[in-house]
């Protein structure tokens, strides 16, 4: 009996142990390389070279207008806030963005006398509370970037949460796998 119980456990332990040897840790490389960090020298002279380009032209001549001078002013006007990821008071003024505008749902909002842009990026799940705004709404708002670009009359504001009447109405989720 020994002997059918040696015979059947040694091939037994013999094939696992074969198959644990020819297991492999399989670490995927990384599809994007990863960059270093660039120095401040090296970011300056980006920066330069980009500027000489007609974009970059077109940007610095946009920078310098009146309009542009009054986008880059009402980034400033609540950078503390986006900073600090603390609450603004916002008036919804349009539902809708302005026309050919590309950045997805949005809304239009006043925050200290200045209007903004207002972008979410919405799950599917919280299209039916932000659809809820409506026009004179006064929202708090989180948000922690405000962007602005040649084509926009009004800083770009991207909410992280919003909140009517002491009920969220948006919270952003983030994204899956990372940042």
């Amino acid at each position: 009996m020994k002997k059918i119980i040696y015979a059947v456990i040694l091939p037994l332990v013999l094939v696992s142990g074969l198959v644990f040897t020819n297991c492999e840790i399989k670490n995927e490389t990384p599809k994007k390389p990863i960059q270093k960090t660039l120095s401040i020298a090296e970011r300056k002279a980006k920066l330069k070279k980009w500027e000489a380009t007609p974009d970059g032209v077109k940007f610095k001549n946009w920078e310098m207008s009146p309009q542009g001078k009054k986008v880059l002013a009402g980034a400033a006007k609540i950078s503390k806030y986006t900073h600090d990821f603390t609450n603004m008071e916002a008036v919804v003024t349009s539902l809708s963005l302005p026309p050919g505008s590309l950045l997805g749902f949005g809304v239009m909002a006043r925050i200290d006398g200045e209007d903004y842009i207002l972008r979410f990026e919405p799950e599917k799940s919280q299209l039916q509370q932000l659809y809820s705004l409506k026009v004179n709404d006064t929202i708090i708002l989180k948000s922690h970037g405000v962007s602005y670009a040649p084509k926009y009359s009004y800083p770009i504001i991207s909410g992280s949460y919003v909140e009517r009447d002491n009920k969220v109405l948006y919270k952003r989720v983030p994204r899956k796998g990372g940042c």
